[in-house]
């Protein structure tokens, strides 16, 4: 019953049809103006230096078919075999070394929304024929470009620019990840790229991050900054370091004024012995990191206090350890006994 699957699989892949494709083409996405490489390698990996492959772009609604690369045994369109569409002259090579390895991808240089579709690449003469297909999307956004055109004491305005196409929605968000409200997004379409800039004025420090997704072709990106802001401090951040040695805790806080204290505490608010702070003053506020190491199960609380203006603020965090690691040596002793013990009645039931 086991070889049924993977006969299956074979005969899939003789056939030109890999079981990636059965859920749909692989889609590759790229933005306008970069280059891109479509792979495509028969199933046999043979040399195929002296073979014939087509690349084509599949047939729309706006256009029919057209010829983007063929080889032909040391024939193509760049060494002046004629019939490549003139969309894509000048504009596509090939991997003349990997030929013997069997690799027939392609390189389509400076990409334009236009070359967005679907690529076949065929093998007519191969036994039995292949053909292989690839989903290109041009036009996916690059990571957003994130301003600060305006800033005061008390709030900043941050600004993020995004382009692409489809069109990108574009969102603000703080460090948990919350929608902030914005202002109206400015959208402007040049040529086939849609240009959106949404600004949001924040009142205190945090690290935001400007989001933009494209749905419609599962593409997502984002870009983060840190803002200071002087005044109270915020949420510190929580994060799990695993050494070599145990777990190392790690609290940072960001854009306080005046310096906070920062201290680690069990659940008990027993205070944890920890390293010296690292403090960064940056213009009139203070970033502070402190680390502890911990050896057992717990909640673990950082605590922010400044004092001078009557502020504490805290966050907390669950750390499993592997209670393994925690056995008491008495207890390790009385397995080691008990497991000598029946080992020697094991034995001398069986010399009975």
């Amino acid at each position: 019953m086991e070889l049924l699957p993977l006969l299956c699989l074979c005969l899939l892949t003789r056939s030109g049809i890999t079981s990636a494709q059965l859920n749909g083409p692989p889609l590759i996405k790229v933005e306008q103006d970069r280059d891109v490489v479509l792979p495509c390698s028969p199933s046999t990996k043979e040399n195929i230096e002296f073979k014939l492959f087509d690349w084509k772009k599949v047939a729309q609604k706006d256009a029919g078919e057209k010829e983007v690369f063929m080889y032909d045994a040391g024939i193509h369109y760049n060494s002046g075999r004629p019939g490549q569409s003139e969309q894509f002259k000048g504009r596509v090579s090939h991997f003349p070394d990997e030929l013997k390895h069997g690799n027939a991808s392609i390189i389509i240089r400076n990409t334009k929304i236009s070359d967005s579709g679907e690529y076949t690449c065929h093998f007519p003469r191969l036994q039995p024929p292949q053909i292989f297909h690839i989903k290109l999307v041009v036009g996916a956004s690059p990571k957003p470009s994130i301003t600060s055109p305006k800033e005061t004491k008390d709030w900043s305005l941050l600004r993020c620019e995004v382009h692409g196409n489809p069109e990108p929605e574009v969102e603000w968000q703080d460090s948990a990840g919350n929608k902030l409200p914005a202002e109206k997004p400015q959208v402007e379409k040049i040529g086939d790229l849609f240009y959106i800039t949404l600004n949001v004025t924040v009142t205190k420090s945090d690290r935001y991050r400007c989001v933009a997704t494209q749905e419609t072709i599962s593409h997502q990106i984002s870009a983060e900054t840190d803002v200071y802001i002087s005044g109270a401090s915020p949420k510190p951040y929580l994060n799990i370091l695993e050494t070599k040695d145990g777990v190392l805790l790690q609290c940072e806080v960001l854009g306080a004024s005046p310096e906070p204290e920062v201290k680690w505490q069990d659940s008990d608010g027993n205070m944890i012995t920890s390293e010296e702070p690292q403090v960064t003053k940056k213009g009139g506020s203070y970033d502070v990191t402190l680390r502890a190491s911990v050896t057992k199960t717990d909640h673990y609380r950082c605590v922010v206090t400044q004092k001078t203006i009557n502020h504490s603020i805290s966050d907390k965090i669950y750390v499993p350890l592997n209670a393994g690691s925690q056995t008491h040596p008495s207890d390790q002793n009385l397995r080691k006994v008990m497991i000598g013990v029946a080992v020697g009645v094991l034995a001398e039931f069986l010399f009975l």
